[in-house]
């Protein structure tokens, strides 16, 4: 596995699309076909838009890092932070049948984060909450 490299980011929601752009990067580096891309993408706007609104609280309190790893299956992304810990047990399943009126705001961004990649594991320690993503290549049979 490629060790990848390290790049920090301010939690502010300009920086987005710069780690948009870096993760985006890698995952074509490893292959990824566009629509994979667009899925890595997706899935890391999310959680950095969570980390700076739960996390943090808002703008300016903390960074972003984020670290990619290119393997021969597909990419690995972890993103660390040191906001408050987030405890993914608390959000509940989203309710697919429920009308659009019917939704709750939030609760929706950590179920797409497991749609759109094929793991998503959260570990927290006293140094911070981190967050790591995998997205697999296609494979042709």
């Amino acid at each position: 596995m490629n060790n990848g490299k390290t790049h920090t980011f301010p939690g502010q929601f300009s920086s987005l699309a710069a780690i948009g752009e870096c993760v985006a990067r890698a995952a074509e580096t490893a292959g990824l076909d566009a629509r994979a891309v667009y899925a890595v993408r997706m899935a890391v706007d999310e959680a950095c838009t969570n980390i700076i609104e739960y996390a943090y609280g808002g703008e300016g309190r903390g960074d972003i890092e984020c670290t990619c790893h290119i393997d021969d299956e597909g990419l690995t992304i972890v993103l660390h932070d040191q906001g408050r810990p987030f405890d993914p047990e608390s959000v509940p399943e989203p309710d697919r049948d429920a009308t659009i009126q019917e939704c709750k705001i939030g609760g929706l961004g950590l179920y797409f984060m497991r749609q759109l990649m094929d793991k998503v594991h959260f570990e927290f320690t006293d140094s911070g909450n981190t967050l790591t993503m995998v997205k697999r290549k296609e494979t042709t049979s």
